[in-house]
């Protein structure tokens, strides 16, 4: 039997990229999918098996409690987290000394907020269910310490944090909390900002052990096998998946 058969995933940010590509992998599992993204997220929910396609703001308090209100009413239950969704092509590279406070203030919103707002509001849910698995999407950069995106590498940084403190408070509860760090990877978002690509792909695949590009389907693997019941004696883990750029 498919390991998360049964089981309801909230996948934020899955109507592409990444996202989309977990989303693909914890159905192959059996799990039915609820699919949270700003556009696309009802068009993206049609390729799985009673998917759920809901529009959400992950940085908006009301927004994150109707998605797990919504996903509760339609799935009746809630078993897996995976807060995917963030900020990173769009942003400029530029030093510290010129990122708007503003700017600043948005990458933390969506990129740490959110995750504080949906595990929050899913936890109960979860709680209820006798336990879960919240799975959390950082980064490689936090880790290499890379230069001129302060804002995105703090708060993925952060989210590797978070992601330990939460581990050792729901422990008690049954939920995992765990986080998949990835490399550069040519997602749906990066693939619309060729000067990114420009920026960062050649010298990302010089620097690895294993020298290609990293697809989205790469972090697949991490994320099922932490959702999943293979993974019940891990909880508070960070795996970087970045072709062996850095050995964490």
């Amino acid at each position: 039997m498919a390991q998360l058969e049964g089981k309801v995933a909230v996948v934020t940010g899955a109507a592409q990229g990444i996202g989309r590509a977990i989303a693909d992998g914890l159905a192959a599992e059996g799990a039915r999918i609820v699919v949270a993204d700003l556009r696309g997220a009802e068009e993206a929910a049609t390729a799985y098996a009673d998917g759920v396609g809901l529009t959400v703001d992950v940085s908006d308090e009301a927004q994150v409690a109707r998605l797990v209100d919504e996903t509760l009413a339609r799935c009746g239950g809630l078993d897996v987290l995976v807060n995917n969704a963030g900020l990173y092509a769009s942003l400029q590279m530029r030093s510290f000394t010129e990122i708007p406070l503003r700017e600043w203030r948005q990458v933390m919103d969506v990129n740490v907020a959110s995750m504080f707002l949906t595990c929050r509001a899913a936890v109960p849910a979860m709680r209820e269910r006798g336990g879960g698995a919240i799975v959390n999407i950082s980064s490689g950069t936090p880790f290499r310490g890379v230069p001129f995106l302060l804002h995105y590498v703090t708060s993925k940084g952060a989210i590797v944090a978070f992601t330990r403190a939460l581990a050792k408070e729901l422990g008690r509860d049954g939920i995992r909390v765990n986080c998949v760090a990835p490399g550069f990877t040519m997602s749906d978002g990066v693939k619309e900002h060729p000067e990114v690509i420009e920026q960062l792909r050649d010298v990302s695949v010089a620097a690895r052990t294993i020298q290609r590009d990293q697809e989205p389907e790469d972090v697949v693997g991490a994320v099922a096998y932490l959702a999943g019941p293979a993974a019940s004696f891990v909880t508070g883990q960070t795996i970087v998946i970045d072709g062996g750029q850095y050995f964490h």
